[in-house]
């Protein structure tokens, strides 16, 4: 049986996945979560959101992610960062989960990746659980009803959590598992009911696709000032640093939140939605994404809440501290319509230092961009990776190690280029902690990270007096209206200056024995940038 709408001509069974129960082709909001509800995949919350619990996957499984080894890939996929997987392999997985699935009902959805229309990449999305379909519909963007009589879809994800895969038959690793295959035009997913995994693999493929067009695929948000989209600004980084919650200032227009493409034209969000951590999320701090939480439709994935009022606990993180919500952009007010930018005058990284050491923001030449770029510092945040439960300093390149397909060098000569040819600004902004490591410090002021912004993107802060970091070598602002002159200085937060010190030397080993493998990639200025 089927139900919805459909290219009649690209139909499931015309994909050669036959012998399922009930189809469910392209529902609106409503009707997934009624379907939802009739499953009992969930409850319903404040204002008509969406209640879930993934069970023990509340974070990405990033050890369980293949790529299939064909021809066409073998020169361009980095191997050292990418699981290989055999064709014959994933043929044998792909088998035995469309035998899983006959006389099941799933959930269709044709969406989009990618605002900029010559750029998108149109994306089925099958799904085993209504709300997957919700999130989904909430994270990628949606064609007008029109555009579905016609859709064709280039590439398919399948995704069943009650399928578990078998290590010794699918060569996987586990009974979760996570393929693509660029020559199929497939992705398949099973053994999780983590809805990210969705989202993250349509980033996966666009960060393979777009650098073959001269489009620097990026794991940023963005955002830029009312009315003036020339006036662009990107915030690199990865979950935890602040991306989502920097780039919704009221005082700018939302591009997106999370995943973007840099081509000649500007930059453009992959999405239609936004994926928020709610730990601690308070109607002061962030009021806009707060807000969220009780409108109709929002997914609340992976949180605590009184049974009879539906009121979320926003500190309670038993279930995990990687709780989200899913919801669609235009539920943040000051969001784009068109999700489109131009060249970004500003190009901040963020990174969440558990060392104490880096200050809360430091101007970067075009150089020392791409080596802190390459180097891609920060702590994994609680949750964010199964088996994650503090943070742990890492170096993942391009800010997005885990998404990333092809060597890092690809993504940072482009990055490099256009830098160059637009002449951004860049800043490396800390996140993580001051006065202390993690334990003994505390989080850098939300408010201080604001102030500091502002000032970087309204080009105030680099009128002011910068020293040299003795550790780093980049220039770091001496002031700012709204910050402690202190804070500037993560030495002086200190009570233990001999222990910083200390500290500051482990840090930039780190950075330099992590970065010795980019060495034999990069020009002499990048190399000069180097620490160590």
């Amino acid at each position: 049986m089927e139900h919805g709408r459909v290219n009649p001509a690209h139909t499931l069974e015309k994909q050669g996945i036959s012998g399922l129960g009930g189809v469910y082709y392209n529902y609106l909001e409503p009707a997934l979560i009624e379907e939802a509800l009739k499953r009992d995949e969930g409850s319903l919350g404040k204002g008509g959101s969406f209640l879930v619990t993934t069970g023990k996957h509340t974070g990405r499984s990033p050890k369980d992610k293949f790529v299939v080894r064909t021809a066409s890939v073998e020169d361009s996929i980095w191997w050292d960062n990418n699981a290989p997987m055999e064709p014959a392999s994933f043929d044998q997985l792909h088998a035995d989960m469309l035998e899983h699935m006959k006389g099941g009902d799933y959930f269709v959805q044709d969406l989009f990746g990618g605002a900029d229309q010559s750029q998108r990449l149109d994306v089925r999305v099958v799904t085993e659980l209504a709300w997957h379909g919700l999130f989904i519909r909430h994270l990628l963007r949606r064609p007008e009803a029109q555009e579905l009589a016609s859709f064709v879809p280039e590439f398919t994800i399948i995704n069943c959590p009650s399928f578990h895969a078998d290590p010794a038959k699918h060569g996987c690793r586990s009974e979760t598992v996570i393929a693509l295959n660029m020559d199929a035009k497939l992705i398949l997913i099973a053994g999780t009911a983590y809805a990210g995994e969705n989202k993250k693999s349509v980033f996966s493929l666009l960060n393979y696709m777009l650098p073959e067009k001269g489009i620097m695929p990026m794991h940023c948000s963005a955002n830029h000032a009312h009315g003036n989209p020339a006036d662009a600004a990107v915030f690199f980084g990865l979950s935890g640093t602040g991306k989502t919650t920097l780039s919704a200032d009221p005082g700018r227009t939302l591009i997106g939140d999370d995943e973007h493409g840099w081509s000649d034209r500007g930059i453009f969000n992959f999405e239609g939605g936004c994926y928020a951590k709610t730990i601690s999320l308070s109607p002061e701090a962030e009021p806009e994404i707060y807000a969220t939480t009780e409108k109709f439709g929002t997914v609340i994935e992976n949180m605590v809440y009184d049974k009879d009022t539906k009121d979320l606990d926003f500190e309670d993180d038993s279930l995990t501290p990687n709780m989200r919500c899913a919801y669609p952009l235009h539920y943040i007010s000051n969001a784009s319509d068109t999700a489109l930018g131009g060249h970004p005058k500003n190009v901040i990284m963020l990174t969440c230092d558990a060392f104490g050491v880096l200050p809360p923001i430091a101007r970067l030449t075009p150089a020392q961009a791409m080596y802190h770029f390459l180097s891609g510092f920060t702590s994994k945040v609680a949750g964010t990776e199964r088996g994650v439960t503090e943070p742990q300093p890492t170096f993942s390149t391009c800010f997005g190690a885990p998404f990333m397909p092809r060597r890092p060098e690809v993504y940072g000569k482009l990055l490099q280029e256009k830098i160059a040819q637009h002449g951004s600004d860049c800043w490396l902004v800390n996140t993580g902690w001051t006065g202390g490591a993690y334990g003994t410090g505390s989080r850098m002021p939300i408010k201080a990270t604001r102030s500091l912004l502002t000032a970087a993107l309204n080009g105030s802060l680099s009128k002011g007096d910068f020293r040299i970091d003795e550790n780093f070598g980049f220039e770091v602002p001496v002031s700012c209206d709204g910050v402690a002159d202190v804070l500037l200085d993560p030495r002086r937060t200190w009570a233990d200056k001999e222990a910083y010190d200390a500290q500051a030397a482990k840090l930039v080993e780190m950075f330099s024995d992590n970065f010795e493998q980019y060495l034999p990639y990069i020009d002499a200025d990048v190399k000069a940038a180097a620490i160590g």
